[in-house]
């Protein structure tokens, strides 16, 4: 090594550490991995090497991927930017020109942008059915029908499908099947167990768990892992080192974060019903949830307001609960559905959807819930 301080200063420091075992993961923050010769540059693209450049792996993002989908019990998975890229990567690993999908009418208003706006500038067909009312998927089978895509519990109305009898219907038409499980969390379901073929979610919410990331995984059957990978690199929609560390960190406290959470919403959604001033709460039932793992209902909870003309006047007299257009966060926050993430939907689809006006979508904390009640009821009475 030169002894002149311009060239010192750029390679001094840094040595790999072959036998040192850490205790938590390190941040691999390095956008390229260095070879010791063209035989090792050989032996990666012949498959025998792990790590070549960030945009096609990194150590963080693997360890957040298969970690998702042990949980989901799924074969493999892969880590994306944020989850409408796990959703994309996963669309277009199935889809082609030409083909027709179908999916809930209830789906979260960037993944029908996605689809509606997006997959047809690529000559791919979306067609939404009713879930709720609909008992079969045969008049809407068409010979280019390809992929069926749910939720496991819808937002923002957090209905619960029945997921199993919908997937077996789906397979019976040699459909590939798609689920967001990112509501539920493999914590409460895990989709893939029933026949789902990927399973994705925006890491964003429950996964990471602490409002200071974005990203996604999508998880399921190698082959079509396999090819979201390839089109998560190629379309550049890789997640970052640091945004995989974090949200590799969040993951580990996912369990006790959601027992708590539940927990709280269902005292939350107890406490709504009976008050006088909400006409309508959204959350999951015992029976609708049957066949989820853990007799719990998930962690959000949508109501009306009984005049949705104080829609304006009931976010401003909430103190300490913050409006903030996402969820899952470890403080509990509210959303607005109508302008925030069903902005994409007409005013047609938010009616026959039931997405009006007065519509609060509430995502519960960690918090003690007397004081979510509280909170919730003093604005409820200004």
């Amino acid at each position: 090594m030169s002894e002149r301080f311009e060239t010192k200063t750029v390679h001094i420091g840094h040595q790999p550490l072959r036998h040192a075992q850490s205790k938590t993961t390190p941040i691999y923050q390095t956008s390229v991995f260095a070879f010791n010769g063209l035989e090792e540059v050989e032996q990666y693209y012949a498959g025998e090497g792990e790590y070549l450049y960030t945009r096609n792996g990194n150590p963080n993002p693997t360890e957040l991927a298969d970690a998702i989908a042990k949980l989901e019990a799924a074969e493999e998975g892969v880590s994306t930017a944020s989850g409408m890229g796990a959703i994309m990567a996963g669309l277009l690993a199935v889809l082609n020109p030409g083909d027709h999908m179908l999916a809930s009418h209830e789906i979260y208003g960037g993944t029908y942008a996605l689809m509606s706006k997006e997959l047809s500038r690529m000559g791919i067909e979306l067609e939404c059915i009713n879930l709720n009312e609909q008992t079969s998927l045969e008049p809407f089978i068409r010979p280019n029908t390809r992929m069926f895509f749910l939720e496991t519990i819808t937002n923002p109305l957090l209905r619960v499908v029945d997921m199993p009898f919908w997937i077996k219907q789906a397979k019976q038409f040699g459909l590939t099947v798609m689920v967001d499980n990112t509501f539920a969390t493999p914590y409460l379901v895990q989709p893939f167990a029933f026949g789902a073929d990927v399973v994705v979610h925006s890491a964003t919410k429950y996964i990471g768990g602490h409002s200071d990331v974005t990203s996604g995984v999508l998880v399921g059957r190698k082959d079509l892992v396999s090819r979201a990978r390839e089109i998560v690199v190629n379309y550049g929609a890789s997640l970052s080192p640091f945004e995989a560390w974090l949200t590799a960190r969040g993951l580990k406290t996912l369990a006790l974060r959601m027992e708590r959470q539940c927990d709280n919403a269902s005292q939350v959604a107890a406490f709504l019903r009976a008050h006088p001033a909400v006409s309508t709460v959204y959350y999951p039932s015992v029976a609708d949830t049957r066949f989820f793992t853990r007799n719990k209902q998930g962690a959000m909870v949508s109501f009306c307001l009984q005049d949705e003309s104080k829609i304006y006047s009931f976010y401003r007299n909430l103190d300490w609960i913050p409006f903030a257009p996402s969820l899952a966060g470890v403080e509990t926050s509210v959303s607005h559905p109508v302008t925030t993430s069903h902005r994409a939907f007409s005013e047609e689809q938010r009616q026959a959807t039931g997405i009006t006006m007065g519509l609060v979508r509430l995502s519960v904390g960690i918090e003690a819930a007397e004081d979510i009640i509280a909170e919730l009821g003093k604005a409820l009475k200004k």
